[in-house]
């Protein structure tokens, strides 16, 4: 259950569209006064060097935020996009894209100190724990943050519902194994029961597996069922070229990679997909190889 290490994709296409919503999601919710608590059931490493061996073996990161970055859209891009590149650059004020921000620094970096805000972040995996604690150890308040080695499915229970009664969750398991899945719906309907005004947010990959597949239609009748607004946005970049040459005959099909993903708001805020709208067909055109689409839909 260890061997899935994020270092490997840190900055691809689904980070971006993951963030991009993080942060839309977060401005709309600190525009209100009162504190807001955020959990974060699979917090990774935190932060990632883009010149790793991780990050350089995988190249993905050159088909999400570096070619995103580069691009003409850098300099005229929709809100949600320009938000996306400002919150990125900023932690690299020397220029370039070195280092890219994953959740948690994503979302501390948009907390407020009054009112005090308060950021859980959940991580099993040994290494990646290690790793985020001692970035978070450099943070100038790091009251803020609290991380926890143990199973976030496990640990969200005992936060909700949040002092406040305001809160985010974002819920990006590594989907390694197929009980993920299971796990994730498993989760939202409960948190649902206990904190029924929480915003929560679920990422999956888009993979031919039937249980990506039946992920977010589930997602989907546990957010009616509770009578609860809902927003399901999915990128797909396409296939690279060389990926769809015919292979040496007798040998495995090159795996194409990830090509698409998704995220499931419950409780999102009420601008976000008019936003998306305006944004994924703008980052769609830079990143999309041949067949890609991009696309968000709400409750009616």
């Amino acid at each position: 259950m260890f061997s899935y290490r994020h270092g490997f994709h840190a900055g691809n296409h689904a980070d971006v569209l993951k963030h991009m919503v993080l942060i839309a999601v977060l401005k709309h919710l600190t525009a209100k006064p009162t504190a807001l608590t955020v959990v974060d059931t699979h917090a990774g490493a935190g932060l990632y060097r883009l010149d790793s061996d991780f990050a350089d073996t995988s190249g993905e990161a050159r088909d999400g935020i570096l070619k995103l970055a580069a691009s003409p859209l850098a300099a005229g891009a929709p809100p949600l996009v320009a938000d996306y590149l400002e919150r990125v650059a900023s932690f690299n004020p020397s220029g370039g894209t070195r280092i890219y921000p994953g959740s948690p620094f994503v979302t501390q970096a948009l907390l407020r100190r009054e009112p005090r805000d308060k950021l859980w972040l959940f991580e099993l995996h040994p290494t990646d724990g290690k790793a985020l604690a001692g970035h978070v150890a450099q943070l100038e308040d790091q009251r803020q943050v609290a991380i926890r080695r143990e199973d976030g499915f496990e640990g969200l229970r005992s936060l909700l519902p949040p002092p406040s009664r305001r809160g985010l969750v974002l819920i990006d398991p590594s989907y390694e194994i197929k009980s993920d899945y299971q796990r994730v719906a498993a989760c939202l309907q409960e948190s649902l029961k206990k904190f029924a005004t929480g915003t929560y947010m679920v990422w999956y990959p888009v993979i031919p597996r039937p249980e990506a597949h039946e992920l977010p239609r589930r997602l989907k009748t546990l957010a009616n069922q509770a009578g609860k607004p809902w927003l399901h946005a999915t990128l797909n970049i396409g296939q690279a070229p060389e990926r769809a040459k015919t292979h040496t005959p007798g040998e495995p099909a090159p795996r194409p990679g990830l090509t698409a993903s998704g995220v499931f708001l419950v409780n999102p805020p009420h601008t976000l997909k008019a936003a998306l709208q305006e944004a994924l067909p703008a980052v769609l055109e830079v990143l999309g190889r041949g067949r890609g689409q991009a696309q968000a839909v709400e409750a009616s």
